[in-house]
Order: C-alpha cells, then structure tokens, then sequence
C-alpha cells in the first residue's frame, strides 16, 4: 500500500506532461499499473478471479 501522501500527489496535476505517474485506485501501486482498467497486476488478478471484472475470464488451453 501506498502513503495517502504519495497517492494525493500523485492525482494532482503535474508540472511537466512526463511527470504523470498512474497508480492503482485500490492500493495505490505505480508498477505494474493496467491502463484498460486502472488496476495494478495484483488487484486485478484478485478481482478477475472472483468475477467482478466484467469481459474477464480466466483462460485455459
């Protein structure tokens, strides 16, 4: 989990266009960061397993 304090800094308008850095809405996480649907690769998982992603299924060969 991010710092409530990294995460408000992050969702301000930055200074220089470069300077956006994109975190996961759940937890607050930079890398790994899913643009489709704002999540980070490990919230994303979570949520796709229970379900609760719409379009999302998990793939079997």
């Amino acid at each position: 989990m991010a710092k409530k304090s990294t995460v408000a800094r992050s969702k301000r308008v930055p200074k220089y266009k470069s300077r956006i850095v994109r975190r996961c809405f759940r937890c607050g996480r930079k890398r790994a960061y899913m643009k489709e649907f704002d999540l980070c690769r490990i919230c994303f998982r979570e949520l796709a397993n229970e379900g609760l992603l719409p379009g999302v299924r998990k793939s079997s060969w």
